[in-house]
């Protein structure tokens, strides 16, 4: 885990992983850091490969399958994505559930797929605890997306931006609200710093967010352009 480059992790791993006797726990974990090494090196058909071999062991399924759909994502296969992520929400246990669904949501988002993104993050800000003001504000932009109507706007883009989970990833979503209600001001400042955030962050992390760094910088590049 502490290793500093994706081949030291997969040696690592591998030596772990070729010991005689490892319990279920043991193995999932290295095969997870197998996966990661596979992942950041972009060899994502071998790290979605890993991915569900530790998930089959049982141990933690919901975020090895969370796993195994960024893998399937990044390597060009949605759907495998997006049956891993419900497989994750059904397989999760309730504390980790809503995360799962806001996860699905937010993959169908980037697609485009915007009803059923709605149906997925309807149900993720119905669970949702501390983070349910970023659900509740991801919901409201896939509605917007999809040509529907939302009211008390701004109430859910300050909530959002007074929450904790506001930071990270809920800046991309601040971002595109603040886009959306006409405020460009306030959306340059979440788009920069979520980009800014992200390329400097963990490599598994930048792989995993392209799509929204995609997004992210069409949504600025409009805006230069006005």
């Amino acid at each position: 885990m502490g290793a500093r480059t994706a081949l030291m992790r997969a040696r690592y791993a591998q030596r772990g992983l070729a010991a005689t006797s490892l319990d279920r726990t043991t193995q999932a974990m290295l095969l997870r850091q197998l996966y990661l090494s596979h992942f950041e090196a972009r060899r994502f058909r071998h790290a979605h490969d890993l991915a569900v071999q530790a998930a089959e062991l049982g141990v933690l399924p919901d975020v090895l399958y969370q796993d195994a759909a960024r893998a399937a994502l990044a390597a060009g296969d949605l759907d495998e994505a997006v049956l891993h992520l419900r497989t994750a929400a059904r397989r999760g246990p309730a504390s980790r559930r809503a995360f799962h669904w806001w996860t699905l949501g937010s993959t169908l988002f980037l697609a485009q797929r915007y009803g059923e993104a709605i149906a997925a993050l309807t149900r993720a800000s119905r669970g949702g605890t501390h983070d349910k003001p970023l659900y509740r504000a991801h919901l409201a932009l896939a509605r917007i997306a999809g040509g529907e109507p939302v009211q008390h706007l701004q109430e859910t883009i300050d909530a959002l931006a007074a929450a904790p989970c506001g930071q990270g990833y809920g800046r991309f979503v601040l971002g595109h609200l603040a886009y959306a209600a006409g405020v460009w001001s306030a959306a340059r400042k979440y788009l920069d710093a979520f980009v800014k955030r992200t390329e400097s962050g963990r490599v598994a992390l930048g792989i995993a967010l392209e799509g929204e760094l995609r997004m992210a910088r069409a949504t600025l590049a409009k805006m230069a352009a006005n």
